[in-house]
Formats: C-alpha cells, sequence, structure tokens
C-alpha cells in the first residue's frame, strides 16, 4: 500500500476535512481504548501540578484536556496543530470544559516549533508523529523546547506481534477500518492513509533511535494492547 504525501498542507487539509467527525471515530474504531492510551500517556509523565506541558498535533485537544484534568496534571499547557478546523473543534471543547485560563492552542508546524529553548517541563504527541514530513527534525525541536530533564511522552499506532493477533488486526486495519472511516467521515482518503501511514512508520527501536538522534537519553517504549500502540519516553 502506498502512503500518500505527508506533505503538511496535503496532511492539514485531510484532517480539516474529517474534524468534525474525528472525535467520533476515534473512540468508535478504538472501541473506546483512545481514551486509556492518552491516559497512560499522562501518568507517565509523573506530573505534579506544577509542569507548563506542551501538546504537539493537539488535534481535538483529547490528550491536552487530559493533561490538565487527570489525577497526575499539568499546570497549563499549549497546544499546537497545523489543522485550523481540529484547532476549531478543540477550543469549543476547551471552552466548554471551562479550561480556557489553563490550555492555550495555536496553529503551527512541529518540524518548527513557534516557541523559546527551554520553555516546557514536558511534551506529548499522541497519534500524530507519523504524520510529520521529518520524524527527526520535530523530535529535535522537541529537544529544543524541553528544559533540561523534561520528558516526551509519545504515543504511537504500532502493530500487535502475537501470531494470530497480528494477522486478525492486520485483516481489521487494512479492510474494516477504512471503510468504517469512509462511511462516517464521508472522506475517501483520509482512513486509507490511517494504515499505510502506519505501515510506513518506524515504529519500536526504530523510532527510539530516532529520539536518541535528536539528543534524548533514557528513551524507552512499551507496548499497549498487544502493541497496537507504543508509548515512547525520553528524557532531555
Amino acid at each position: 500500500m502506498s502512503v500518500p504525501s505527508r506533505e503538511p498542507a496535503v496532511i492539514a487539509g485531510m484532517f480539516d476535512a474529517i474534524a468534525r467527525r474525528y472525535d467520533t471515530l476515534n473512540h468508535l474504531l478504538s472501541a473506546g481504548l483512545d481514551r486509556r492510551w492518552r491516559a497512560r500517556a499522562v501518568a507517565s509523565l509523573g506530573l505534579t501540578g506544577r509542569e507548563r506541558l506542551l501538546d504537539m498535533c493537539t488535534g481535538t485537544a483529547d490528550l491536552a484536556i487530559a493533561a490538565v484534568t487527570d489525577r497526575h496534571r499539568a499546570k497549563d499547557v499549549v497546544g499546537i496543530d497545523f489543522s485550523s478546523e481540529m484547532l476549531t473543534i478543540a477550543r469549543q471543547k476547551v471552552r466548554a470544559a471551562g479550561l480556557e485560563s489553563r490550555i492555550r492552542l495555536a496553529r503551527g508546524d512541529a518540524t518548527a516549533m513557534p516557541l523559546p529553548e527551554a520553555s516546557f517541563d514536558a511534551a506529548t504527541v499522541g497519534f500524530g508523529i507519523r504524520n510529520v514530513v521529518d520524524p527527526l527534525a520535530a523530535c529535535r525541536e522537541f529537544h529544543r523546547v524541553l528544559r533540561p530533564g523534561g520528558t516526551l511522552a509519545v504515543l504511537e499506532f504500532g502493530s500487535p506481534t502475537a501470531p494470530g493477533l497480528r494477522q486478525a488486526y492486520a485483516w481489521y486495519f487494512q479492510h474494516v477500518l477504512p471503510r468504517i472511516g469512509r462511511l462516517v467521515s464521508k472522506h475517501d482518503a483520509a482512513y486509507s492513509y490511517l494504515p499505510a501511514s502506519v505501515n510506513a512508520f518506524p515504529s519500536g527501536a526504530a523510532f527510539a533511535r530516532i529520539l536518541q538522534q535528536a539528543g534524548f537519553h533514557d528513551v524507552q517504549f512499551r507496548r499497549l494492547t498487544f502493541g497496537i500502540v507504543y508509548l515512547y519516553l525520553a528524557r532531555r
């Protein structure tokens, strides 16, 4: 399966088109597990309520909201995304939750973050790093904007490693998920792009090496839900 263009304008346009159905599809296609994955990522940061957190590729701000409402919470969050329509939905959700004083949202590019050096205690990116045209450049930017000792948590899709489950999941991912996605989102390309982009992404040890190349240390990764999702942790 070929991977569609990852040029920022192309990907941003695709996410603009599916923004209003994005949350519904996330919850439906993951059977609600996406909430658990985000909670695990926030918990892994060991937040104390005093930290300033960057949520890159924030989308509709689910991870940003979790970061300030979870039991392990940050003081405040800056959420950045390159899709204006996703940010429109995110602002509506932040306003409805009464979190405007704790979550600020802005449009930006993960490979050229409009942020000063060493300005965040922690950072997250949930299911967005594979959409970046240059993941190494984005990881270097995370390293730049984190303070020494700061932690980055990355959630990204992977593939189960257990025989049988791997084949069943591959069939679901390649055939069932795109059909449901097209039916609900009314967008032909977006949910065909998803399995193609996941298959092309350097997961596990390969992405851990990218984090190390970007300057991070104490890099580790954990398989969640049998390897459907990976949680990467890295320290500045």
